[in-house]
């Protein structure tokens, strides 16, 4: 008959190809169960977005099923994200991850990108929070169509939730039209009441949308907290790509992890005749990717249901989640999460003095 010992020892031999370490040392098996010819594991995988889940799944079953003696395996997958290491260090704070949006120009789709990734996440099964920090745009709650916030809990602000998102952004506080004219102390006070006064609960990640460019934003973020990583947005043409490698470069002087780089906008298919048409360029995210040294997340075609999405409130990846804009934004998540995942296993733990 199979032991425990021999089903330890098969998985000790799976190992999982991003992080490169066995699923035993990685502490991804919680529970090895054997019952004469039938045995159980439960894996616990580091993201409930994790686009292995499947190819995982399959080689512990081959590699246990292989054993002699075993009849039947069962493999039962949770998850449970890691938190930064920086971000587990600060006292009182309920967010894992801290994932910044950003672009070196406007008009790039950068808060649609962001509110899909946060809607893609939660579906997934994560715990997602979106922080919109464009307070000179903040039209984040039209594009998830919630247009107040709960009543407050205490001396906290609750926020609204739309998809299985909690979300905050300055355009509930304010009427509509009202232009914000501030300078660069009082958009910091924003970022700082948005991180501590809001009860945002237990997160596995707060999605930020950032102002376009490389200002006061997404430096008051980085000061005000450990920012696990970021996501650039991008257009084809040459000129979004300019101003997008100064963002990567401004993410990089800020000491924030660069996830990647999300060609927006890449191409329009007819739905007539099939055709493709470059309308802005193409590839031009990836070959900034590659030129700047940062991994390149994936394209997104230039699609009317995408911006249908936004202006009624239903987030592509919801309104059409089998349409190519859907199907791309998803992968992007997985992505994100996966990459984050990594990052915070690769990293020593800080200690509280």
């Amino acid at each position: 008959m199979v032991t425990s010992e021999q089903v330890w020892a098969a998985l000790r031999r799976v190992r999982d190809p991003e992080l490169g370490r066995d699923l035993v040392s990685l502490g991804m098996v919680r529970e090895v169960v054997v019952d004469g010819g039938w045995v159980g594991v439960t894996v616990v995988l580091t993201t409930p977005a994790c686009p292995l889940t499947e190819w995982i799944e399959g080689e512990i079953r081959a590699a246990v099923g292989a054993l002699p003696g075993v009849e039947r395996v069962e493999v039962r997958m949770e998850a449970q994200v890691p938190p930064h290491a920086r971000l587990r260090a600060v006292e009182g704070l309920g967010i894992k991850n801290v994932i910044a949006v950003g672009s070196g120009k406007g008009g790039v789709g950068k808060s649609t990108v962001a509110a899909n990734l946060a809607v893609a996440l939660a579906g997934m099964g994560a715990v997602v929070g979106l922080m919109d920090a464009d307070v000179y745009g903040p039209n984040l709650p039209e594009m998830l169509g919630v247009s107040r916030l709960p009543a407050p809990r205490g001396n906290k602000i609750l926020p609204a939730v739309a998809y299985g998102v909690r979300v905050m952004s300055l355009g509930f506080l304010l009427p509509p039209e009202q232009p914000v004219i501030w300078r660069g102390p009082m958009l910091h006070t924003a970022v700082r009441q948005f991180l501590e006064d809001v009860d945002w609960g237990m997160l596995d990640y707060l999605v930020v949308d950032l102002p376009p460019g490389t200002g006061d934003a997404a430096l008051s973020l980085a000061q005000l907290v450990p920012v696990t990583g970021a996501v650039v947005v991008t257009t084809p043409q040459g000129v979004s790509l300019s101003d997008v490698g100064r963002a990567v470069r401004m993410f990089e002087r800020l000491g924030v992890p660069v996830l990647g780089v999300v060609e927006n906008m890449s191409g329009f298919v007819c739905p007539h005749c099939g055709r493709e048409t470059a309308i802005f360029g193409k590839e031009g995210g990836r070959r900034l990717a590659e030129r700047m040294g940062v991994p390149f997340l994936g394209e997104i075609p230039l699609d009317p249901r995408v911006r249908e999405g936004g202006d009624e409130g239903r987030p592509v990846v919801v309104a059409d989640p089998e349409g190519p804009a859907g199907r791309a934004l998803r992968a992007i998540a997985q992505q994100v999460a996966a990459r984050i995942s990594v990052l915070n296993l690769s990293q020593e733990p800080v200690r509280n003095p």
